[in-house]
C-alpha cells in the first residue's frame, strides 16, 4: 500500500512538472509570435534603438486592472545579446512584471510589452535582482517609426524604452512604478532545473529551449549586429 502511495505520489509529481514546463514553453512561444507580430509592424520600434539594445525583455498578455489605482501584473521572456552584449541574441529567462500604475483604468485588459534594455547597467540589474522602474532603472515610453529622430533627452538617456500593443495599437508606454524581476520558479520549469537568470543570458549556461525558436530568429534576422 506504501509503495502504491509512493508511486501515485511520483506520477503526480511528473504530472505536474510537465504541465509547469509546458506552460513555460507555451508563454516563450507567444513571446516570439508577439515580437515578430510587433516588427513586421511599419511605425514601430525604431531600428537605430533596436540595435543599440542590449537585451529585449517580451511580456504578452499583460493585465493591467483596478479603477482609480492601476495595477500591472504579467510574465514574459528576457534575451541579450551574448558576448558581452556584442554577440548573438541568448537563450530567454524568464521574467515578472508586477506593481501600479495611478490614472483613471476602467475593468481588466490584456496588452503585449516590449522592452529595451539600453545598456548593461539596466541588465545587470534585472537580471540580479527586482528593479523599479523609474527608481533603480531610468525608464521611458520608446518612440516609434519615425520619431525616434525626435525623441527628447530623457527618452534617449533612459535605460529601458518601453512599448505597448493592445486592441491592435501599438505605442510607446510608460510603466514607472512596475517592478521587473527574474521568474526564478518559472526558469526552473522552463529548463527542468534551478539557473539564474544572468547564467541563462549572460554565462550561456542553457542552451536555448525548441519554443524561443521564433523568438531568437526574428530578433536574428532584424537586428543580427549591435551598434554603438
Amino acid at each position: 500500500m506504501k509503495r502504491l502511495i509512493a508511486v501515485l505520489a511520483l506520477s503526480s509529481l511528473v504530472a505536474v512538472n510537465a504541465w509547469a514546463a509546458n506552460k513555460e514553453s507555451e508563454r516563450v512561444e507567444n513571446a516570439g509570435k508577439v515580437i515578430q507580430e510587433i516588427l513586421n509592424v511599419p511605425d514601430d520600434i525604431p531600428q537605430s534603438l533596436l540595435d543599440k539594445a542590449d537585451c529585449v525583455i517580451v511580456l504578452p498578455s499583460v493585465v493591467r486592472f483596478a479603477i482609480g489605482i492601476g495595477g500591472n501584473y504579467g510574465r514574459g521572456v528576457m534575451t541579450c545579446r551574448s558576448k558581452n552584449f556584442r554577440g548573438h541574441w541568448s537563450a530567454p529567462t524568464m521574467m515578472a512584471l508586477e506593481g501600479g500604475s495611478f490614472g483613471l483604468q476602467l475593468g481588466g485588459q490584456a496588452t503585449d510589452f516590449v522592452l529595451l534594455v539600453m545598456n548593461d547597467r539596466g541588465a545587470n540589474g534585472i537580471l540580479t535582482g527586482k528593479v523599479k522602474l523609474g527608481a533603480d532603472a531610468a525608464a521611458a515610453a520608446g518612440p516609434k517609426g519615425r520619431d525616434a529622430a525626435a525623441a527628447t533627452d530623457v527618452t534617449m538617456r533612459a535605460e529601458i524604452l518601453s512599448y505597448s500593443r493592445s486592441r491592435g495599437l501599438f505605442a510607446g508606454i510608460s510603466l514607472e512604478g512596475s517592478t521587473l524581476r527574474p521568474d526564478n520558479g518559472s526558469n526552473k520549469s522552463l529548463y527542468g532545473k534551478e539557473v539564474p537568470a544572468k547564467e541563462v543570458v549572460l554565462g550561456g549556461a542553457e542552451p536555448a529551449p525548441p519554443s524561443a525558436h521564433l523568438l531568437l530568429e526574428t530578433l536574428e534576422k532584424r537586428s543580427p549586429k549591435h551598434v554603438e
